[in-house]
């Protein structure tokens, strides 16, 4: 069964990714375009250029697909064992509303709560010497953010069985929200945007980033629920049919 599971998962991905490579062709390379003449232009007036290694063509291309349908099915991967290990243990969900809960969970957490600390930036922008620290940063943000949220749903459950189905959702919301909020304000602050770089171009593209992380955690729960239920609920064989067999 979970091998059915992850199987579908990954087609779900797949099919996330397609989406969200046209997401991306359509709004998110026009501001990648933008950003890299700023940078040529800068690089222009200080007279430094860098060789491209990969052609623009082939990064707004081949490498964007390759990139967002192999996220998607890892991703997709994942989702279903997820979902898998979940099935079963949450009571009184459809397989359907239990996939689109968890794409909403997952993209809360993994998408925008280290977001909302530490956003995308444009290719042009940040300090080279610094990227390690900021990928750190960002990734102990989502993996703190992802264990605040298995600790929350642990006090919903909680609550739930002292206060009601709604009140202990709003108890464990609120425990999420303090506890990511003291977490991102303990956390330092990374401000490496010049101050000639189009604030336009540079909201554009974080836009953009988001919209193709909804795109994907969208198309994922829902393709993924309607194929999870299909694998799930299927009807049994008639008896007729068990005895001939």
């Amino acid at each position: 069964m979970v091998g059915r599971l992850l199987v579908r998962g990954m087609i779900a991905g797949i099919a996330a990714g397609l989406f969200a490579f046209g997401v991306g062709k359509i709004v998110g390379e026009p501001q990648v375009n933008r950003a890299i003449a700023f940078e040529s232009a800068e690089h222009a007036h200080g007279g430094e250029h860098e060789e491209e290694l990969i052609s623009r063509q082939v990064q707004s291309g081949l490498g964007l697909a390759t990139g967002v349908l192999v996220f998607g099915t890892a991703v997709g991967g994942l989702f279903s064992l997820t979902f898998a290990f979940c099935y079963g243990r949450v009571k009184g969900l459809s397989p359907r509303s239990l996939s689109a809960l968890l794409a909403l969970a997952a993209f809360i957490a993994l998408v925008i709560v280290p977001t909302l600390k530490y956003p995308a930036n444009p290719p042009s922008v940040g300090d080279p010497d610094t990227i390690g620290y900021r990928t750190g940063l960002f990734f102990l943000m989502l993996a703190i953010s992802v264990t605040v949220m298995v600790f929350a749903l642990s006090v919903r459950r909680a609550a739930v069985a002292r206060w009601g189905a709604w009140n202990g959702s709003l108890v464990g919301g609120a425990v999420y929200i303090a506890i990511v909020a003291a977490v991102q304000m303990g956390l330092p602050a990374i401000n490496e945007v010049p101050a000639t770089f189009p604030a336009s171009t540079l909201w554009q593209f974080r836009l953009a980033s988001i919209g193709m992380q909804a795109v994907v955690w969208t198309v994922l729960g829902l393709v993924f629920g309607v194929l999870a239920e299909r694998v799930l609920q299927k009807p049994a064989l008639p008896l007729t049919g068990r005895l001939r067999t």
